[in-house]
């Protein structure tokens, strides 16, 4: 298990010079939280039969940490939380610990009832997680009593709470003012801003200052590191771990002229992030750079030929740019 001496260099360490893909020195990080940083929302490896592999699963989140990732997302959205067994579904939290700690593991434990969401909040603890990222309610549109009884009933279990916020799939809106209130009342610590308006950030911090923004969406990674992300639930890093990490220390320490090349040559894929299909594309492209993305569970089917051809394609020009 890692201490804190062992953690990448945190959000804001300057990016080194030259090799801009070289791994930040290590340096210590007493006040670093755990959704600080580049946490990856991982991928999840399926066999040809879609069986969980959890060994290739523990060997991909060691290996992100390993190319300069600060932790991992396990049962996100694009870790197929949905469509997993109860057993799979802790199982892949344990192997994530076992592979890189607890404290760089910080687990989705969205359900449909607060109950169960805080029951993954207390497998999370049991496993040795030290947060847990939440989706509001997502089975109706539930208003802000609703979102504000979620909240509390989840960060009962003890963990830090990292509010998601994506109205997008939900139907809820985690506005700045209601953000405020949770934060407020001492139920979400952070926020993984997926709206995609890059203004909410302004707001958030005029509103709570207190309350830690994080990039939620790979397509304004830029935008949201320059407004005062303190970390990116992120995830193309699933392929693209080192220059993942390179463009955010680089944002973070408002180096553009590093930051902003590397933004426009990732972009054709970080945009992907934001559309239905983000977990077919980023497993086509950990394919594609040597890595094993594998298929997805129904009711996800391959991509069309079109959609195919253009995460290969944007992939091997990123291969071939040096950003593998």
């Amino acid at each position: 298990m890692t201490t804190p001496c062992d953690r990448p260099a945190p959000a804001g360490h300057p990016v080194p010079a030259p090799g801009v893909l070289d791994r930040p020195d290590p340096v210590p990080a007493p006040a670093r939280r755990p959704w600080h940083g580049v946490l990856v929302a991982t991928a999840l490896p399926l066999d040809d039969r879609l069986r969980v592999d959890y060994d290739r699963y523990a060997e991909h989140c060691a290996w992100l940490v390993a190319n300069g990732c600060d932790g991992v997302v396990p049962n996100g959205s694009l870790g197929e939380y949905q469509v997993l067994t109860p057993e799979e579904r802790a199982r892949v939290v344990e192997s994530a610990v076992a592979a890189v700690g607890g404290d760089r593991v910080m687990p989705g434990v969205a359900a449909y009832g607060s109950a169960e969401a805080r029951r993954w909040a207390e497998q999370a603890a049991g496993a040795g997680c030290t947060a847990v990222m939440l989706l509001p309610p997502n089975a109706y549109r539930a208003d802000e009593r609703a979102v504000t009884a979620h909240y509390a009933e989840v960060a009962a279990a003890g963990l830090p709470v990292v509010a998601y916020n994506n109205p997008v799939d939900t139907k809820v809106d985690l506005v700045p003012e209601l953000l405020a209130r949770l934060h407020g009342e001492g139920l979400v610590h952070a926020v993984k801003e997926f709206s995609g308006d890059v203004r909410r950030a302004y707001r958030i911090a005029e509103l709570a200052p207190g309350l830690d923004l994080l990039i939620g969406a790979d397509d304004v990674a830029l935008e949201l590191a320059v407004a005062g992300a303190k970390g990116w639930v992120a995830g193309y890093p699933n392929a693209l771990p080192k220059a993942s990490v390179a463009l955010y220390r680089a944002a973070v320490a408002g180096d553009l002229a590093t930051a902003l090349p590397l933004y426009r040559q990732l972009h054709p894929l970080l945009r992907w992030d934001s559309r239905v299909e983000f977990v077919q594309a980023i497993k086509l492209s950990m394919d594609v750079v040597g890595r094993y993305g594998g298929g997805c569970r129904p009711p996800r089917v391959p991509l069309p030929p079109e959609q195919e051809a253009a995460v290969r394609a944007a992939t091997e020009k990123a291969v071939a740019a040096g950003l593998a």
